[in-house]
């Protein structure tokens, strides 16, 4: 399951952003939002975060 903020970013990968926008957007700083985009790849069992960006669209997460 992932967190209010993980849904957050994960909504931002689907949008095309990257770690340092995530960052900006949500003003947080570019290593927390690169930690968040990692566990989000790791509970949704992904390759990568274009995998992930995938996956969140095909079960509806974006």
């Amino acid at each position: 399951m992932l967190t209010k903020r993980e849904q957050e970013v994960l909504k931002l990968l689907c949008e095309g952003k990257n770690n340092i926008e995530i960052a900006e957007i949500l003003h947080i700083s570019k290593h927390t939002a690169k930690a968040h985009v990692t566990s989000i790849i790791r509970k949704l069992e992904c390759r990568n975060r274009t995998n992930a960006a995938y996956v969140a669209g095909k079960i509806n997460l974006s």
